[in-house]
């Protein structure tokens, strides 16, 4: 075997570049960098706009909002959220398990109605899933976007559905992925794709690589996938791999338009999951929808020919999302003043990563911290009118 251009090749005569092939390029996670501080003329974080306006590619509809999406999984992207999210300016990606009558008993809501500029309609790409689409775009046409969401955005079939819903709905926003590499980004975008969903592996309860060995870093990822949506005039969501709000101000200064959350939104009142109690503590079920539990809830169990690739796990209750919201916002707003920039479609102009071998002091870990009990408000209601008078 011989090393040619920073790849192994076997060298059969006759075959070019064959397989394996070995990047030696160094790839980046969210944990290997800070973000380095530049001289700003900000005196206050009251002066940053974390809000943005974009014009997209292909639907040509305009959307202007804080570029945080709340995941399309069945505990995350939920309407319940989706109210939460909208009074932030934030978007939802509604997962796609709910019916047609409870779509159109929320749509009429006030809530509903207010969210509904706020959020994207997820779909798969069989042929029952195109069949829900159709349906549910033709009784509520004001949906302004549609998250077309698999786990291999590698495949051919997958690349049709985004023409074939293309051509169906011309002008309606489309996110689609997931992907990671920047040939493929251009060419969902040229396939119809608006919003490319970059990230394969990263998220919290996913176990892809585990189980495949197949992902990528995910700030690499992201930096290399937004350098080819902005070549095109499209844009990139950074799905996953982020576990505070200082990976969401990477991935927002590494280029992403917006952020997708999955974990980091868990365990709230307006997500969906199992409230348990366990030795006085409460805790949120929580897992991907590759898992053991979210296939045998939507198709029965795992297929035959298939393994899970998602994880179940109990995520400490957290009460109201909204203060969750608030804070990422604050720290989105602080990472802009550090790097001196006013609006948020500067940040990735003025950022400069510096490599690191570690990200926060370890002095005070985990165990050493101060709990705060968040008791769930039928609990609280219950001790309150228990209380003597």
């Amino acid at each position: 075997q011989g090393l040619v251009s920073g790849a192994y090749t076997r060298g059969e005569p006759g075959i070019a570049g064959a397989m394996p092939h070995v990047v030696t390029d160094v790839k980046l996670d969210f944990k290997d960098v800070l973000i380095r501080p530049k001289r700003s003329s900000i005196t206050s974080r009251q002066q940053v706009n974390i809000e943005r306006t974009w014009k997209f590619r292909n639907s040509q509809k305009s959307f202007t909002g804080v570029p945080i999406i709340a995941a399309n999984m069945d505990t995350i992207g939920t309407f319940e959220v989706a109210e939460v999210l909208a009074k932030r300016q934030c978007l939802t990606a509604i997962h796609k398990h709910y019916t047609l009558d409870q779509w159109k008993k929320w749509a009429a809501t006030p809530n509903g109605k207010e969210a509904m500029p706020y959020i994207a309609a997820s779909t798969g790409i069989l042929g029952k899933d195109m069949e829900q689409l159709d349906e549910l775009l033709t009784a509520l046409p004001q949906i302004p976007m549609i998250c077309i969401d698999v786990a291999n955005g590698y495949s051919e079939g997958f690349v049709q559905c985004i023409r074939t819903v293309r051509a169906r709905w011309p002008n309606t926003t489309i996110m689609a992925g997931n992907v990671v590499t920047q040939e493929m980004t251009e060419e969902l975008i040229l396939s119809g794709a608006d919003i490319v969903k970059v990230g394969i592996g990263p998220g919290s309860v996913c176990t892809t690589r585990k189980q495949t060995g197949v992902g990528y870093p995910q700030l690499s990822a992201v930096l290399e996938c937004a350098d080819a949506a902005h070549g095109l005039g499209g844009c990139i969501v950074s799905d996953g791999g982020c576990t505070c709000p200082g990976d969401v101000c990477k991935a927002l200064g590494a280029g992403a338009d917006f952020v997708m959350l999955g974990g980091m939104l868990a365990g709230h009142d307006e997500c969906h999951g199992e409230l348990q109690e366990v030795d006085g503590k409460y805790f949120k079920v929580f897992y991907g929808m590759s898992s053991d539990t979210a296939m045998q809830k939507h198709a029965g169990g795992v297929a035959e020919y298939r393994s899970s690739e998602g994880k179940t796990v109990k995520v400490p209750y957290r009460g109201p999302m909204d203060e969750t919201i608030r804070d990422l916002c604050g720290g989105i707003r602080s990472a802009c003043t550090y790097v001196g920039a006013g609006l948020l479609k500067e940040l990735a102009k003025r950022t400069t990563f510096v490599r690191v071998t570690q990200q926060l002091n370890p002095a005070f870990g985990e165990a050493a911290k101060a709990e705060t009990k968040i008791e769930p408000p039928e609990k609280r209601a219950k001790t309150v009118s228990s209380a003597p008078q």
